[in-house]
């Protein structure tokens, strides 16, 4: 049930329940920040709060509550939360902890918030275990601590799990615009992508961040992207959990190479959402799609005065989706007219210090830059230090970039390459004058380069398909991982098991040379000694064979003429779908990670472009002369295995293909692995 969040977030009554500091806290930052609508703390003993008129109960208030914060302990905020909901009570924070967070050292957490959840109904609620909102837009504030925002007329808004880190946020002197803090605690009802949609709603807001330390309900997560979409907003997320290693020791590959990590970063992708690295990229992310909105391309323009500063420019954007172009006539037409002739004219551009205080110069050569077909223009500028030096010198840096700006169409970003070198009061002064400013090089690029990728044009994404919860798992025979797979029209070698050993020499005689023999019931079976191969006679590999530690075998005609060897695998990941990865096959996959992650479905344009984007691509296409692999039938083998996790879905663990071997007319999986159970 998608619950009205408005009056929660947007209250022009607010309800302070508990007399405590943090209680305190909430009435005096409302206060402070200006709130105009009605303020009633509610105290069972105290005749004030704050300063606050105080009322007894919640029943002494003289109306319904738009929203609540409930300061109490975790019992009575129960019996509160159902009272409120009672009376038709906009919505409440529940401060307190000790819900399903706590339940190993409680014991009854989750009953705790089982009973919450029962209490409020079609209320909504926050947390528990968080601090609230703050809505910088209007000045209300449910919140119990300090902060470091101020109120404004649009901004972007952004949600956390963690009220620390929400804190953190608002502490950020970056000249970024912040509408809405608000933290999602236990999200034991209103989860991230509630939330999201309910800010996006609101006409105020540019854009919305994320922090986000688990995806909860996909469907939602699904629904909120498509919201964002409609209304062209962007969607900037920082997501926990690269450092998980929990599927290290698996028994595939594709168990170790897309854990829930690599699952978040397929599922962002997927909807549309840009994944950043750290706090800071965040918020430079979030400020230059406030300002600019997502970029039409990642081709930029950089300047600065210092050859040292274009290289470092160059430098700290190899490796990323970001493209300096060289220079078109038009601009080296207009550079060379305001620069002369001793300046060496290239992108990144160093245009000296010959012009510097010469405003008008300055202003035609940044406007000279900044034509074509760019997304950003950027100029690196690091402003000196106010407390110990003078700014003076640095005024005519402003005004030629906002003559510049404002004579074409491409944004123009001041950049510090060090945080410290732009501070609040002078990023402000960028952004009235029409300018970007943002902090650290490094954090400035990763924001160009994501809001390129919110830029790129893009279909709606098909629904996910969802996994379910199988039980009892158990890993399929090889022999039997082929014939279901070969159900569904992946092409497998011919082959044939052998049961005993003495069954071998007949076997190997019907599938005729080039063969390989394998031992079954091996997992790494090339690791353990457990494949021999026979291009030719077959009799020193039966010898080998029944040397295998096993007791059946598998004996399968060899797979020749390979231009490259993949690993196709699809893994449950309960948290965003069936993960689906392609990579480098045989014994290149541990060697040279090459990898890349989708979720199902998929498209054949999708799985063609995934392909591209792997490093041994140039195999398959033909490398120095030698025959391309068939693309289309390595299409059609990942949409095989596609299939067969389609039918299976309610009781599939993991498939995984490796390898299949691409030759230039077939695609043939010539070892697989099934783990599969029983619905639930």
């Amino acid at each position: 049930m998608r619950r009205d969040l408005k009056r929660l977030l947007r209250p022009r009554s607010i309800a302070v329940i508990g007399g405590g500091a943090w209680c305190a806290n909430v009435v005096e930052q409302c206060r402070k920040m200006g709130f105009d609508g009605a303020i009633w703390p509610v105290h069972p003993t105290r005749h004030t709060l704050a300063g606050v008129p105080a009322f007894a109960g919640i029943e002494d208030v003289p109306g319904v509550p738009d929203a609540a914060f409930i300061g109490v302990n975790r019992h009575a905020t129960v019996e509160i939360v159902r009272h409120l909901a009672g009376i038709g009570a906009g919505g409440a924070v529940c401060f307190a902890s000790g819900f399903r967070e706590a339940q190993a050292e409680t014991g009854d957490g989750a009953g705790l918030q089982e009973a919450l959840l029962q209490a409020a109904g079609g209320m909504p609620i926050l947390g528990p275990n968080c601090y609230g909102m703050i809505n910088y837009l209007d000045g209300a504030l449910l919140w119990p601590d300090q902060h470091g925002g101020q109120r404004c007329d649009r901004g972007v808004a952004i949600v956390t799990q963690s009220s620390n880190i929400a804190i953190n946020l608002t502490m950020q002197a970056r000249g970024l615009p912040i509408a809405y803090v608000v933290t999602a605690g236990n999200q034991a009802q209103t989860g991230l992508a509630d939330l999201g949609r309910a800010l996006l709603a609101d006409d105020r807001v540019s854009a919305l961040g994320l922090h986000v330390e688990g995806i909860g309900d996909l469907r939602a997560f699904e629904a909120l992207a498509a919201e964002a979409r409609a209304r062209g907003k962007p969607i900037v997320a920082l997501k926990a959990g690269r450092s998980d290693h929990a599927r290290a020791a698996a028994v595939s590959h594709t168990a170790s190479m897309a854990g829930s990590d690599a699952g978040g970063r397929a599922l962002l992708d997927r909807l549309g959402i840009v994944r950043v690295a750290s706090l800071p990229a965040l918020l430079e992310t979030l400020k230059l799609v406030h300002f600019a909105g997502p970029l039409r391309s990642n081709r930029i323009a950089s300047m600065s005065c210092s050859g040292g500063e274009a290289s470092l420019v160059a430098d700290s954007a190899e490796g990323r989706d970001i493209v300096l172009p060289p220079l078109r006539a038009r601009q080296r037409d207009g550079l060379r007219a305001a620069l002369g002739p001793k300046v060496a004219l290239a992108n990144p551009l160093d245009y000296h210090t010959y012009i510097w205080d010469d405003t008008p110069a300055m202003a035609r050569a940044f406007a000279a830059m900044l034509t074509g077909d760019l997304g950003l223009g950027c100029l690196i500028v690091d402003f000196p230090r106010t407390d110990r030096c003078s700014m003076a010198a640095w005024d005519c840096a402003i005004e030629a970039s906002r003559l510049a700006a404002g004579s074409g169409t491409t944004p123009l970003a001041l950049i510090a390459t060090l945080p410290e070198g732009m501070s609040e009061p002078v990023a402000q002064r960028c952004i009235d004058a029409g300018l970007i400013p943002l902090l650290g090089l490094d954090d400035a690029l990763s924001a160009i380069e994501a809001a390129a990728f919110l830029g790129q044009a893009r279909r709606d994404p098909a629904p996910l398909l969802l996994p379910g919860t199988p039980a009892a798992l158990r890993t399929l025979s090889e022999a039997e991982a082929k014939a279901a797979l070969a159900g569904h029209s992946l092409a497998v070698p011919r082959a044939e098991r052998a049961a005993e050993a003495r069954a071998l020499s007949a076997v190997a005689h019907r599938i005729g040379a080039p063969l390989v023999i394998k031992a079954e019931g091996l997992g790494h079976k090339s690791d353990l000694g457990g494949v021999v191969l026979a291009p030719d006679d077959p009799q020193a590999a039966l010898a080998a064979a029944r040397r295998m530690p096993c007791d059946s075998w598998l004996v399968e005609e060899m797979v020749t003429g390979a231009v490259a060897e993949l690993l196709i695998g699809v893994l449950r990941d309960p948290a965003h779908g069936f993960v689906l990865t392609l990579a480098a096959g045989g014994t290149l996959t541990e060697i040279i990670a090459d990898s890349t992650q989708l979720l199902l479905p998929v498209t054949a344009q999708e799985i063609d472009a995934a392909l591209n984007a792997l490093r041994i691509a140039r195999l398959l296409e033909g490398y120095r002369g030698k025959p391309a692999a068939d693309r289309e039938a390595i299409v059609r083998a990942v949409l095989a295995v596609q299939d067969y996790v389609i039918a299976q879905a309610h009781r599939l663990e993991e498939v995984e293909i490796n390898p299949l071997i691409c030759t230039p007319d077939r695609a043939v999986a010539v070892d697989a692995l099934i783990t599969i159970g029983e619905p639930t």
